[in-house]
């Protein structure tokens, strides 16, 4: 016991310099102007073969920025103080596991996009990517052999990943 509060003691100088150094939760901060309040998200441009791939994922980024409490959604470029625009331009799916029986349980998605934030009026661009490249691996629970039924819960599930990781670069300018 005696030890325990002498490591506590040692360490306590430790964890409040870390308190006091700038460090924050990462997701939280945001380095935009204070006057862009508003933004419209446009429907993501989809350049890739994967069909109606830029619903699912425009839907995702306008719920990632609901959940920042920072911004408004509109609905019109007219009530804006910045548009969020961009095109898909990959969405690749490869196997990278496999199971006894041959077949793919595990795959990496890559999806790859041009983004970019424009102020309204001025079209002046507070944030931009070309070629922004967001990959994650995924498994694969089949059942009665189907993969059809999974895809779209699987594409939802990448979209909130994606979605997650794009506005997070867009708000701390990674």
């Amino acid at each position: 016991m005696l030890k325990q509060k002498r490591v506590l003691m040692l360490l306590a100088p430790v964890l409040l310099g870390l308190l006091g150094c700038g460090y924050g939760l990462i997701g939280r901060t945001s380095n935009l102007p204070e006057d862009v309040n508003s933004i419209f998200v446009e429907t993501l441009q989809n350049r890739t073969t994967r069909s109606r791939i830029e619903l699912q994922l425009t839907q995702s980024i306008v719920d990632e920025l609901v959940t920042r409490r920072r911004y408004t959604i509109v609905r019109s470029k007219a009530e804006a103080d910045a548009v969020l625009s961009g095109a898909l331009t990959s969405f690749i799916v490869r196997p990278v596991q496999f199971g006894a029986d041959g077949r793919a349980t595990e795959y990496e998605i890559t999806i790859r996009a041009d983004m970019e934030l424009a102020r309204t009026g001025s079209d002046e661009i507070l944030w931009g990517q070309d070629d922004y490249v967001f990959k994650g691996d995924y498994e694969l629970q089949l059942e009665d052999n189907t993969v059809f039924e999974f895809e779209d819960a699987t594409i939802e599930v990448v979209g909130r990943r994606f979605a997650q990781s794009l506005v997070i670069d867009l708000l701390e300018g990674f």
